[in-house]
């Protein structure tokens, strides 16, 4: 619906977030933004999880710790049991053996356990968000958009910030505790040793993912980009297969995708080379750190300072302390990944609607009134009116048509009715009220509309009626159907209202998804019904008896018809015809015939081509 009130409006197919009606929320988030700034705001989320984050960063802590602990106070019971000591002696030992053991194993599961469940809320919390700011956005500011592209976005990069508490946060903060530890379990051995283990950490831990990231500056973003691209192309390939095979361009479509796929498989190698050299430099730095401590150890040893049985304590409690430090490489790689996903999400989600509700809203309109006063709109600020000083009336009861050729601004009235924008200058009332007084939700309550290219939702006829109006039973629903000249059609068909009509309506005809388009707004019930080329696609016949059906005097509706083709409109009270967005002429057909104008010509022109046909 959004994509076609654009188009009657000349809307630009361009960047989809150019122009002043387009402003970041927060500056600073887009393209090369503050990454600083940009992770704090991510970190936000966890906010209302902060006592789940602490204590699924403890249970980490403690799962480190205790493998640290099991294999210190292991490796300390073989020692000192080769002195064949007393058993007394290694009862601690042994117990503390057992303690860690079992706490290792209850640790690693309660961790899993919090941080799973965690990352799931916290993934809900992104959806629900990221959705409730994209839909205010719709139409107006997504059309610039494809939708594979912005599927990707919703589910892969919101699925990709998930990383953010996960991989990012949780690990560094294990990292950090479980390095301090160890520096305080070593100190009491010998400073320079403690000292020494902690270096070894912070390289490994920090020196380490830094250069990692440096190798892999860019790889995330383009990654997700070059996804978002590929999967935008392939749904773009499948939804226009059949167009495809009739110009013969399925060979060159699927030589562009693999193109796109090598791209997507360079970069995933250049990452995947980046995550070997991290582990291995991890590797290194660990058995590096091991023997550091062997070297200051055996000296410390044979100078009788330390007590033999510790040697082996102390080379496993640094060996283990890398399980801690180990896991920041991969958080650093995530990190960028992460920013570029809540980069790409904020780019949409920041943006400004297309009109913006009041603080204070008045209650919902009773006077369904509807009036443009000297209404001039333009898409880009740059860009000419789309609307030039156009005035409109459309009080209660009364039939109005919106006629002129394609392009001259017809659905962008339609758009300001239901107000996906406002306008530049001049106003837009509802009842006398200016229309952004109201909340915009309210204002489309009161109206029911039939776009010039009507979604048809994968799923049944029945569901597709039942979005206007969720409670409507078996005979609102005939009713529907026989006004939208539905009825003979859908008796046809072998499962009547539960037939499947396919992705987008695929399993209809042209003349079929705009009458079910019709019957949906007919079925709304709302004090304006605004429709958009109705009888477009239909033959002779079938539009004359849909027109008679809507144009029924007796029908106390308002109307708004928006339309190019001249048929049934002696039933208006009035006909605005449209020309580069000016109101160049208006009246009633009898009027508008004999004027000699461009409604004239444009009669002159159809009659002529319904005569040859």
């Amino acid at each position: 619906m959004g994509r076609r009130l654009h188009r009657g409006g000349r809307h630009p197919r361009g960047a989809p977030l150019a122009g002043r009606r387009v402003r970041p929320a927060r500056r600073g988030l887009r393209g090369g933004g503050d990454g600083v700034r940009l992770f704090l705001r991510l970190l936000g989320f966890l906010r209302p999880y902060g006592g789940r984050v602490a204590l699924s960063a403890a249970l980490g802590a403690a799962t480190v710790v205790s493998g640290v602990g099991l294999l210190a106070t292991a490796a300390y019971v073989i020692s000192a049991a080769a002195l064949q000591p007393l058993l007394g002696e290694l009862a601690l030992a042994v117990y503390l053996v057992r303690f860690f053991s079992v706490s290792r194993a209850f640790s690693r599961y309660a961790e899993r356990l919090v941080s799973h469940g965690l990352t799931f809320r916290l993934l809900q919390s992104l959806r629900t968000f990221f959705y409730a700011r994209l839909e205010p956005l719709a139409p107006a500011r997504l059309s610039g958009y494809r939708s594979g592209d912005l599927l990707s976005r919703f589910v892969r990069d919101v699925e990709e910030l998930e990383n953010v508490f996960l991989r990012i946060l949780s690990p560094f903060v294990v990292a950090v505790l479980v390095s301090l530890l160890t520096f305080a379990v070593l100190l009491p051995f010998d400073r320079t040793l403690a000292l020494v283990a902690l270096g070894f950490l912070a390289a490994t831990g920090v020196g380490v993912p830094l250069l990692v990231r440096r190798l892999s500056r860019g790889l995330g973003r383009r990654e997700l980009g070059l996804r978002a691209e590929l999967g935008a192309r392939i749904l773009d390939g499948v939804s226009g297969a059949r167009d495809l095979l009739a110009f013969g361009r399925e060979g060159a479509e699927k030589q562009e995708i693999s193109a796109l796929d090598r791209k997507l498989e360079g970069t995933q190698r250049r990452s995947a080379l980046v995550a070997g050299l991290q582990e291995s430099a991890t590797e290194t730095m660990t058995g590096l750190a091991l023997v550091a401590v062997l070297v200051l150890s055996v000296p410390l040893v044979a100078a009788g300072e330390i007590e033999g049985v510790w040697l082996a304590f102390l080379a496993l409690v640094v060996l283990g302390s890398f399980e801690a430090v180990a896991p920041l490489g991969t958080a650093f790689r995530s990190l960028d990944r992460s920013l570029s996903a809540g980069r790409r999400l904020f780019e949409v989600t920041d943006a400004e609607p297309g009109a913006r509700d009041p603080e204070d809203p008045l209650p919902p309109p009773e006077d369904h009134a509807f009036e443009l006063d000297r209404v001039s709109f333009r898409y880009e600020p740059a860009g000419p009116p789309v609307l030039d000083e156009v005035s409109l009336r459309l009080p209660p009861g009364r039939k109005v048509a919106v006629v002129g050729p394609s392009g001259s601004g017809k659905s962008t009235i339609l758009a300001l009715l239901l107000r996906f924008y406002d306008p530049d200058e001049g106003s837009v009332r509802f009842g006398g009220q200016d229309a952004r007084s109201y909340a915009a939700d309210d204002l489309r309550a009161g109206v029911a509309v039939a776009p010039q290219d009507p979604h048809v939702f994968a799923g049944t006829l029945r569901e597709n009626l039942l979005v206007a109006d969720p409670e409507a039973d078996e005979g609102a629903l005939r009713r529907v159907l026989r006004r939208a000249r539905l009825e003979d059609f859908v008796r046809a068909l072998p499962e009547g209202l539960d037939e499947y009509v396919g992705e987008g309506g695929s399993r209809l005809s042209g003349g079929e998804r705009r009458r079910l388009a019709v019957a949906r707004a007919l079925l709304k019930g709302a004090p304006i019904l605004a429709l958009d080329e109705p009888t477009a696609d239909l033959d002779r016949l079938t539009e004359g008896e849909l027109l008679s059906s809507i144009l029924d005097p007796g029908q106390e509706k308002s109307l708004l018809l928006v339309t190019h083709r001249l048929v049934g409109l002696e039933a208006m009270d009035e006909i605005l015809v449209l020309d580069a967005g000016r109101v160049v002429e208006r009246g009633t057909h009898a009027e508008l015939a004999g004027a000699g104008g461009l409604y004239n010509r444009m009669r002159d022109v159809q009659n002529g081509m319904l005569a040859t046909a």
